[in-house]
Order: structure tokens, then sequence, then C-alpha cells
């Protein structure tokens, strides 16, 4: 009997990975000069990347990834299939990430990181720490690529509503820098759910807490926040866990510790691991963490 059932284990397992393995044969992989989306957008660092799932595993949603300070697109592609193996359309933003957001940090302007943000989102000429114009600016270059992508493969229509994005239909996720642009997102549209990686970095230090904007009221329902942290982050562990609070304002304000490779439950919106890893900060962009990855997305979207 327990040797029947260790059989019938390592068939279900096997099974499983076989369809896992389907998949992300299966997953379409296409790069997209951000100057040929339109006229005026500017390439930063790499192609732009788009993914479609595999037959049969449609799950009518965008996963819109933004990476950290100095991140190209195309190094997330690990990240982005892992994504599109579980189902979802995924875009991996190329765009202005060259000035680290802890420029702001230690400013004695209590709105450097307000500026900052709205600045590298909308185009607006805010602030003092970077210069991007409204065409190069996160919400136009994705509405640019979107459009870009529709025009070839009427798969991409659903995203699009009106002339912009469907943000209802996008899940918006972000490492690093990229988790506060993520968090600032879901403040001005209603996105499907909002994932932050590694951040966000915004904790004003002359003034100990979070940054204001992360204190306003948001579009997005704060039950579609989930953030994965590691307690050992060169960032701070306190600052991140503190802006990520403002943020999503927990009913209560825990965490729970996840493992590599182990199914998470329950409903807590803040994530955190204690790996030993070299690279703290981007441990939690490592596929080992795909079930934590999959419990976040799953939470952040369910109706």
């Amino acid at each position: 009997m327990f040797v029947m059932r260790i059989l019938k284990a390592i068939v279900l397992l096997f099974a499983t990975w076989l369809l896992a393995a389907t998949a992300y044969a299966q997953v379409k992989v296409q790069l997209i000069d951000p100057a040929a989306t339109q006229a005026g957008i500017q390439t930063v660092h790499s192609p732009h990347m788009a993914m479609q799932p595999a037959a049969g595993t449609n799950q009518h949603r965008l996963l819109l990834m933004i990476p950290g300070t100095g991140g190209a697109a195309v190094h997330m592609r690990s990240f982005d299939s892992c994504f599109a193996a579980m189902g979802y359309y995924v875009i991996s933003l190329d765009y202005m990430n060259n000035v680290i957001t802890t420029v702001c940090s230690k400013s004695e302007d209590s709105t450097c990181f307000d500026h900052f943000r709205e600045e590298i989102m909308f185009g607006t000429p805010v602030s003092d720490k970077v210069a991007v114009d409204s065409m190069n600016s996160i919400v136009h270059r994705v509405t640019a690529l979107l459009k870009y992508l529709a025009g070839k493969d009427a798969g991409w229509k659903m995203f699009l509503k009106q002339g912009g994005p469907a943000w209802d239909k996008i899940v918006v996720a972000g490492h690093s820098q990229g988790a506060g642009h993520a968090a600032f997102m879901g403040k001005h549209f209603r996105m499907g759910g909002v994932l932050l990686f590694s951040g966000p970095q915004d904790y004003l230090q002359q003034f100990h807490r979070p940054a204001g904007w992360q204190w306003e009221h948001g579009l997005t329902p704060v039950g579609r926040y989930y953030a994965f942290l590691h307690v050992r982050d060169p960032y701070v562990f306190d600052y991140q866990a503190q802006d990520v609070a403002a943020v999503i304002r927990p009913a209560a304000a825990d965490t729970t510790m996840v493992s590599p490779g182990v199914t998470v439950a329950g409903k807590r919106q803040i994530l955190v691991t204690d790996i030993d890893r070299k690279d703290t900060h981007g441990s939690t962009l490592s596929t080992e963490f795909v079930p934590v990855w999959r419990y976040m997305i799953s939470n952040a979207t369910k109706k």
C-alpha cells in the first residue's frame, strides 16, 4: 500500500512536470524595439519583451513587469516565462530607469519621492532628479506597446479599451525601483492586481516615515496588493516593510515566512524570506519561489 502511494505520487509529480514543460515550450516570445512602437519613444537598455501563453492555458490577463534600476526587460525572461506558463500574457518594459530611487532617501524635500514617481510614470516635469518626457513615460510606453502588439496579433486587443490600456485586466509587478512604480500605478489606476518584489524603497530617512504618496487613497483595492521581501535586503527590510504597510494598510500588520519550492496558503499580503543567498535583493525573483508567485497573483486577482 505504501509503495503504491509512492508510485502514485511520482506519477502525479511527473504529470505536473510534463504539463508545465509543455506550457513553457508553447509560450510565444517577442522582442520589440521600443523605438518601433511610436516615433519619439527611445530604446533605453533593450527591446521590450512580450510573451503569449500556450493555447488552453489563457487566463485572459496580462502581467506587466517593471524592472528595477538599470534593469533590462530581456533580463526578466525566466521570471516572465513562469507566469506565461501559468496562462498569463506577459510584458517586461524597457523604460527610463537609470536613476536609482534612493537618490531621494536622505532628501530634506518631503515630496522628492512623490515627484520622482510622477515624472517617470507620466512624464510630468516635476522632479529635479530625473528628466522623463511624456512620450517616454511608463504609461505612454505601455500604451504604445500594447497598440503595437494588438496591431500584429488580435489576441492582445483584450488589453486595450477606448484607446488606452484596460488596466483592470492588467496585473502590474515590479522589482526594487519597479516595485515602487507598480505601487504608484496601483494608486492612479484600478489595476487587476499589484505585485511588489523587494520594494518600494521610498522611505524618507530625514522624516522617519514612508513617502507621502504611499499613504494616499488609491484606485486599486488594497486587497489586490501583495509584496515579497527579504529580511536581509541591503535596502533595509524595515524601511521596505513600512513602505508596503503604508501602501496597503493591512488589517493585521504582520507577515508570513516563505521557503523555496513550498506552497503558500492563507491570505497574508506581505511575504518574507530569509533564504541564504549572496544577492538577497534579487532573491525574490528566483524561480525557486514560483509557488510564492502563484500564491501572490492568484490571490491578487480573485474576484
